[in-house]
């Protein structure tokens, strides 16, 4: 059996742009894991310290038939590969950040993994890469996506890379 999980994908430091496709193509390795999807690239400013670089951000739509817990796993050892440290304040600059932020219909208050992902619906660099992905989308608990969008009210960030627009309707 294949879930269908959305992944987010984001890093400021040490060449952003490429570290986030050096990333995607780490996850497209993985075993039991196949990418669907993948939207733009998004510039946004920092979430936390604002004495920091712009982050590069992008989710990408998997199927795979890991559990959420070994697919955590997987993505955390990516972000050492590629140099990410979890020391220093939280929403500082980084290398690379891997989140989960859908996993199926799971729904999980875990510590180690809460799903959705607990600030999905409050983060415009994660709404909108969704919404190119799948405009249909219903985040469990919240609602649809476009719903999450019109509340957050905030405006779409800036798209760098739209290679994948020729195949969908802008969102922005």
């Amino acid at each position: 059996m294949s879930d269908s999980v959305f992944i987010g994908v984001g890093s400021n430091l040490n060449h952003p742009v490429q570290q986030v496709l050096d990333a995607i193509e780490l996850i497209s390795g993985l075993s039991e894991l196949n990418i669907k999807n993948e939207s733009s690239l998004y510039q946004t400013e920092p979430m936390g310290p604002q004495d920091q670089p712009s982050y590069i951000n992008a989710a990408i739509e998997v199927n795979t038939s890991l559990k959420p817990i070994e697919l955590l796993h997987a993505l955390q050892t990516i972000e050492t590969q590629q140099g990410r440290t979890r020391e220093g304040e939280r929403w500082g600059a980084r290398t690379l950040d891997l989140d989960i932020l859908l996993f199926a219909e799971h729904v999980s208050k875990d510590p180690l993994l809460t799903l959705p992902h607990p600030g999905l619906s409050l983060r415009s660099f994660v709404l909108y890469p969704l919404y190119e992905i799948d405009k249909q989308l219903n985040i469990p608990g919240l609602g649809p996506i476009k719903q999450l969008i019109e509340q957050l009210g905030e405006p779409c960030p800036a798209m760098i890379s739209s290679k994948n627009l020729e195949k969908r309707s802008p969102v922005c």
